[in-house]
């Protein structure tokens, strides 16, 4: 298929041609839930923690007698029933993190790209770079463009100017070609890849 390449001033500098098995695949909303999943899962820190019995501190002593008192026997008042006492089953320190296999990772992030260009929201861009690093600047261009809300995949390398000029302004983020992937692409309204971020895209999903 065939995609126009423009520039950050809004002019058409040629096209390119994209790979179907890539940008035009079945979007399978299922396998992009399940790579989201995956991403979030991986990135909590799993600190969450209660103490059990062994953790609690007081006496060790059994506080009335077995039998006789009427009450219900007990053996710490470190128990779970008593005030002050252990949880059972609580949270552990423990990692979310879960397997993926590869082959569903790739069909992810191949659904994912193939939805933005299915509903017009993919952009190629012939250069992602700025003279200065002017946070003004960029939001011009941007506003031009009508890139309000927007994922630029800047190639091998993300331009210094281009970062820092970024960094300023909500809902804009930069990666570089190899930092793509599922849940940035889906969490920005537009995704912006540029020549050579699309070339090695195709190159890494055919």
């Amino acid at each position: 298929m065939k995609c126009d390449v423009l520039t950050l001033e809004n002019k058409k500098v040629g096209s390119i041609d994209l790979a179907d098995g890539v940008f035009g695949s079945e979007v399978r909303k299922d396998i992009i839930s399940r790579m989201v999943n995956w991403q979030l899962a991986k990135r909590r820190s799993g600190n969450h923690k209660t103490k059990n019995v062994s953790e609690i501190r007081g006496t060790t002593a059994k506080p009335w007698n077995q039998k006789g008192t009427g009450r219900a026997r007990a053996g710490t008042v470190r128990s779970t029933q008593f005030r002050g006492g252990a949880t059972v089953f609580g949270p552990v320190v423990r990692d979310h993190g879960h397997k993926l296999p590869r082959k569903v990772r790739r069909m992810a992030l191949r659904s994912a790209l193939s939805s933005k260009q299915a509903e017009g929201k993919l952009k190629i861009l012939d250069v992602a770079k700025l003279d200065k690093p002017k946070t003004k600047d960029l939001a011009a261009k941007l506003s031009v463009l009508g890139w309000s809300n927007v994922l630029i995949v800047a190639g091998a390398e993300v331009d210094g100017n281009l970062a820092l000029a970024a960094a300023n302004i909500a809902n804009v983020d930069v990666l570089p070609q190899q930092g793509v992937n599922v849940y940035d692409i889906i969490r920005r309204e537009i995704l912006v890849l540029t020549k050579d971020a699309a070339a090695h895209l195709q190159e890494r999903l055919s």
